[in-house]
């Protein structure tokens, strides 16, 4: 049978079996866990140490100063900084999700760190703290809660948003024995809970209450809750662990502990087993059976992962974990199953037996569940030479399957390729397959390259086929990064090279980099026409492009009329018209622009005459309308020379002239002035204009001083029709000898029998004359 060796090296837990695989020989000298806090980040994150400032430790050969140092899980240095910060003893620390190290001093000041000992941020947790001591603290992914010697407690639930927060008074009168959080995420209200070993009995803390929980259950002297707050594993005073819901209603498993002193240490090991650390002694308890014991004679650390617990001590990082279903059923001893009968038949092959083909046969019906399970086995192990001997003996199976995945082989191999880079010992991160998916390929690269692991990084991006974009761009290869993203024709990606290299290149640089390509160029234009106005004009004159320049110009004069204060004569037109004359100027440099650069010239005397007019009249209705609106306006105030002056600066024909002073007279009701002007010399426009006016005004008098001097005769019948005399349109009508006209006069007086009958009369007649 398979693998005897192998499973020798396993634990029985009731019917579970559990391995300790060695991941790592520390590569770190002199490194005592009893002698220093230590913070050990999950997913095979880095480990922080600095020295305990709570104990009095002898130094042998190592400098007084106190350093905080960080290192790999493998132990290899990456950084190291002197401590110097202020706020008295080190209270607690640990990392963030994303890898940042937060430190919380005695007074209540948080430190940041990142990965390279850089110190990136510092805030105080608030008044209370820093005169009342912090005196413990529990963290959770990207937050905190601390109590201080008050009794107090305070959270912090994102560093990110580094805000304190003040739960619920308990009135304690002394420090609980011990303390617990249900992260926000996992909680029913958003917000942390923290649980509270008090007396007898546990307290629910949150913002805004307290809750008394399992009177009677206590006194708790450890506790600890499960990855998503489900259970909650404690220590009672009397020696026993008790795992229960975590509104503490059911009790999962009650074990009784040979010791009645509270452990050291306490974590979950997934969600199938609690592990209790004494001095020397590791003790793993499940739902069922006799636990589990491993003896260390050296101090150990519990890195709680997602599957299982890291095993830190002075000397190695071990793996504690369940074996899986799949491993079980290859290398149980004495297993028959189909997958350890394949496991053996690779065996058999290799050694040229015909074994190999009575265990195919054996097992034909089920080759591909055994196929899968030997490909699944391989994803769990850290061992690359037994990784390879499933993988062979998968891709043997397959020869002989038609109905597995074939690439599920490929997809294994790939991961396994991965993981295996990153478990190095030079790079140190020992992910499970398990903690590999849920941490995401992307966060891991982007962990790679925060550790300054570029090349793998981008071999690793390359090699699943992940955008390199980012990492290219952390790498300073932004060149590369445009092109990649000009080719991939992804506008999000573009926009996010280009921000970044607009952030880090000169402008000129940056212009050059942008003009070689055309979608890269023409989103940076569409995106600062909106934003960037004043970057986008040094852009288009590096360019040489003086008419885009013009017209961001003119469109930045409309702009400024936008301002509430631009439309009362204010100053701030004094600033438009000189943009205005900039973009006739930027326009004259072009022939083909000779049309805009006459617009903005006229445009610009015409604001200028137009805000002088809106100051000596102290009146806001002349900026921005029209030549013929100004003059009308000037007339209808009365300042003819005003509206002379503007009829002579533009040119204004004389009929333009006399449409807009005729109905502008009118307006105001000035009949004599018009009367004066039809007079001054025959208008170019005639007299019809005059009598429309006075017709549009209700003045029949005054359009009769027009009327007869009208030399059109329809224009005359058509006047007189207008202000309701009859026989005058008719004989206007009769001269002009229009049948239609009369027709057309006839419907006019409708209402008017005799009208009506004079033009039947006259219409008659002409048809006579026209017969005869």
């Amino acid at each position: 049978m398979a693998g005897v060796s192998v499973a020798a090296e396993w634990q029985l837990l009731y019917n579970r079996y559990y391995r300790k695989p060695e991941l790592y020989q520390m590569q770190w000298k002199h490194v005592d866990l009893t002698r220093n806090k230590v913070a050990c980040a999950p997913f095979g994150g880095p480990i922080a140490v600095i020295r305990d400032d709570a104990k009095i430790v002898q130094l042998y050969a190592e400098s007084a100063l106190r350093k905080l140092r960080i290192f790999t899980s493998s132990g290899r240095l990456i950084s190291e900084t002197v401590w110097k910060n202020p706020g008295g003893r080190l209270i607690g620390m640990s990392w963030t999700d994303d890898l940042i190290l937060v430190c919380i001093t005695q007074d209540g000041t948080v430190y940041s760190y990142n990965i390279h000992s850089e110190l990136v941020n510092t805030f105080s947790l608030g008044k209370e703290c820093f005169e009342n001591s912090v005196v413990e603290c529990v963290f959770w992914g990207n937050g905190v809660v601390c109590i201080n010697e008050a009794f107090e407690i305070f959270a912090v639930p994102d560093f990110k948003i580094p805000k304190t927060v003040k739960l619920a008074d308990c009135n304690l009168e002394e420090l609980p024995h011990c303390m617990a959080v249900i992260e926000p995420q996992y909680t029913k209200s958003g917000d942390v809970e923290v649980l509270l070993g008090v007396g007898d009995h546990v307290l629910l803390v949150e913002e805004d209450g307290v809750q008394q929980l399992a009177p009677g259950i206590g006194p708790l002297q450890k506790m600890v809750v499960s990855r998503k707050g489900e259970f909650v594993a404690s220590f009672t005073h009397d020696g026993r662990l008790l795992v229960m819901s975590s509104d503490f209603s059911d009790v999962i498993i009650e074990h009784a502990c040979e010791s009645a002193l509270p452990p050291d240490q306490l974590a979950w090991c997934g969600l199938d087993s609690v592990l209790l650390y004494w001095d020397d002694m590791l003790l793993m308890v499940g739902p069922y059976g006799d636990p589990v014991r491993y003896i260390y004679d050296e101090p150990i650390i519990l890195i709680p992962e997602c599957d299982g617990v890291r095993i830190l001590s002075n000397t190695s990082m071990e793996f504690l974990h369940r074996v899986p279903d799949s491993t079980v059923s290859i290398f149980q001893i004495g297993s028959t199953l189909p997958s350890a009968l394949l496991y053996d038949a690779l065996e058999h092959f290799d050694r040229r037996s015909a074994k190999a083909d009575e265990n195919l046969r054996l097992i034909w019906s089920s080759l591909p569940e055994a196929v899968e399970a030997c490909v699944d086995a391989a994803g769990y192990e850290f061992d690359i030479s037994q990784q390879r001997t499933l993988l062979r003996a998968a891709s043997y199976g397959q020869t002989f399957s038609s109905h597995f995945q074939r690439d599920s082989i490929r997809e294994m191999c790939k991961t396994l390729r991965v993981l295996n880079g990153v478990r190095h010992a030079d790079i140190g991160v020992p992910l499970s397959i398990q903690q590999y998916k849920l941490l995401t390929p992307s966060v891991l690269i982007n962990r790679l390259i925060n550790a300054h692991k570029h090349l793998l990084a981008l071999r690793i991006s390359e090699y699943i086929g992940m955008n390199q974009i980012p990492l290219l761009l952390s790498i300073g290869e932004e060149d590369i990064a445009l092109m990649k993203a000009t080719e991939s024709g992804d506008t999000d990606l573009v926009y996010l090279v280009l921000f970044h290299i607009w952030r880090k290149r000169a402008p000129l640089e940056f212009f050059g980099t942008i003009q070689a390509r055309p979608l890269a160029r023409d989103l940076f234009i569409t995106y600062a026409r909106c934003y960037k106005h004043e970057f986008l004009k040094d852009f288009f004159l590096s360019t040489g492009q003086l008419q885009d320049v013009a017209f961001l110009l003119w469109k930045e004069s409309w702009e400024i009329t936008k301002n509430p204060m631009a439309s009362k004569g204010s100053p701030l037109h004094g600033p438009r018209i000189k943009l205005i004359e900039k973009t006739h100027n930027l326009f004259a440099e072009t022939k083909e622009h000779m049309f805009e650069s006459k617009a903005a010239e006229e445009h610009a005397k015409l604001l200028r005459i137009q805000h002088e007019l809106e100051v000596t009249t102290k009146q806001a209705i002349f900026v921005d309308s029209s030549i013929s609106d100004t003059i009308r306006t000037c007339i209808v105030l009365g300042n003819h020379r005003a509206a002379n002056k503007v009829k002579a600066e533009f040119k204004v024909s004389e009929k333009r002239w006399y449409w807009l002073k005729v109905f502008a007279l009118a307006t105001i009701r000035d009949w004599d002035a018009l009367e004066k002007f039809s007079k001054e010399k025959r208008p170019p426009i005639g007299y019809r204009p005059f009598v429309e006016a006075c017709v549009d005004a209700g003045e029949k008098d005054e359009a009769l001083k027009y009327i007869p001097k009208l030399s059109d005769p329809r224009e005359r019948a058509e006047a007189y029709a207008k202000i309701g005399m009859a026989k005058e349109a008719a004989d206007a009508a009769s001269q002009a000898k229009d049948g239609e006209l009369l027709g057309r006069l006839k419907l006019t007086f409708s209402q008017n029998a005799a009208a009506s009958s004079i033009f039947d009369t006259l219409r008659d007649r002409l048809s006579f004359q026209g017969a005869s």
